[in-house]
């Protein structure tokens, strides 16, 4: 709801285009910044005090914004500077949580030994079913019960989340943990085949972040569509990415780890590609929802690669780095979405999808000559 639903509700407060786009970015900006010290935390204190406690800060921040746009409801430049302390303060607290859940995922996937996919196409599969509701709800709380129904629905599942999250109240490894993002880097420069795979994902990321950032701009104001339809497409393509991730699993017991992920990455470019040419509702919709799919698959490859090769003392602060570099396009893509004028946007997207299917064609050649994990 806060990766989809902020940058709707700054478009709904501001009603501009280029401030969607900065918002966008802000809320990505503090999350790579959390980077820097949520593995180091987590890896410290343990994964269900830093989850809980980000919750709980999340929380307030939301509580905190539905009362300022409760008295300043007008408008103006305290909403305006509402929400984008909000669209930056919430992606804090959202990348805390999620580096001590994934870390608590990896413990759970090493325990699983070979059958680790199966565990982590459970728990994507998990991720997936909130982000099917999640960006619909978020659209239809925003237009048809305005800002500060959309914001205490937001406050209320971080509460829950905070109330029934469990997990270890200590670090996973009783030794000293080996913390920071040097570490972390080393880590990942003695890992080849996860190295090229975040390499290529980084660089698909980049395409994805900049629809991810253009989209409210491109159904609310260029196809005219409301609120509830930007978030739809989002939710649609949860329902693709599910059904994909539970296909990756049964299709990685019998071909293995390459061959999927190379299958995937096929699907997510040619999808990416299609979707810069564009030009309705259904279209953006259908596609979004393939490319998705595609990329599905690819995180399923991912995350199960990266429970077999990184070791447990060495895990959040690895996982903090691989995170960061794959989120890094998002900012960008925003500050892009920001500067470029909404008419202009499909020649972006169009470059964007170039480099993503040779961004994914080089990842995928080179894992072909390394040892993977069948």
């Amino acid at each position: 709801m806060t990766t989809y639903g902020i940058p709707l509700l700054v478009l709904a407060t501001t009603d501009s285009a280029t401030l969607t786009g900065l918002a966008f970015a802000l809320e990505w900006l503090p999350r790579l910044a959390a980077f820097t010290a949520a593995g180091t935390v987590v890896d410290r204190y343990g994964t269900a005090l830093v989850f809980r406690a980000a919750c709980i800060a999340r929380a307030l921040v939301v509580f905190i914004a539905a009362l300022l746009l409760t008295v300043f409801d007008g408008g103006g430049s305290t909403a305006t500077a509402t929400v984008m302390a909000l669209a930056a303060l919430t992606g804090v607290g959202t990348e805390f949580s999620y580096v001590a859940a994934e870390t608590a995922g990896g413990e759970a996937s090493r325990t699983a030994g070979a059958r680790a996919h199966q565990v982590q196409s459970v728990l994507l599969g998990i991720d997936q079913t909130a982000m099917l509701a999640g960006p619909l709800v978020s659209g239809l709380l925003l237009e048809h019960g305005g800002p500060v129904a959309m914001l205490g629905t937001i406050a209320g599942f971080s509460v829950l989340a905070a109330a029934l999250g469990t997990g270890r109240k200590a670090p996973l490894d009783a030794a000293p943990a080996q913390v920071g993002l040097r570490t972390g880097w080393v880590t990942l420069r003695s890992l080849p085949a996860l190295a090229w795979l975040v390499g290529g994902l980084v660089v698909s990321n980049c395409a994805i972040g900049l629809l991810q950032a253009a989209m409210p701009v491109i159904v609310v104001i260029e196809l005219g569509r409301s609120s509830s339809d930007a978030g739809l497409i989002w939710s649609v393509a949860a329902v693709a990415s599910l059904l994909a991730i539970t296909a990756a699993r049964r299709a990685i017991d019998r071909w293995g780890l390459w061959p999927v992920g190379a299958a995937a990455a096929v699907v997510a470019a040619s999808a990416t590609l299609a979707v810069a040419q564009a030009d309705t509702y259904r279209g953006y919709l259908l596609l979004i929802a393939v490319l998705m799919a595609g990329e599905g698959g690819l995180t399923v490859v991912l995350r199960t690669l990266r429970s077999h090769l990184i070791s447990r003392d060495v895990f959040g602060s690895t996982l903090s780095l691989t995170i960061l570099l794959l989120l890094l396009p998002f900012p960008a893509a925003g500050l892009l979405v920001a500067a470029v004028p909404a008419t202009q946007l499909g020649h972006t997207v169009t470059a964007a999808a170039v480099l993503q299917a040779i961004g994914l064609a080089t990842a995928f050649t080179r894992l072909r000559t390394l040892p993977v994990p069948a």
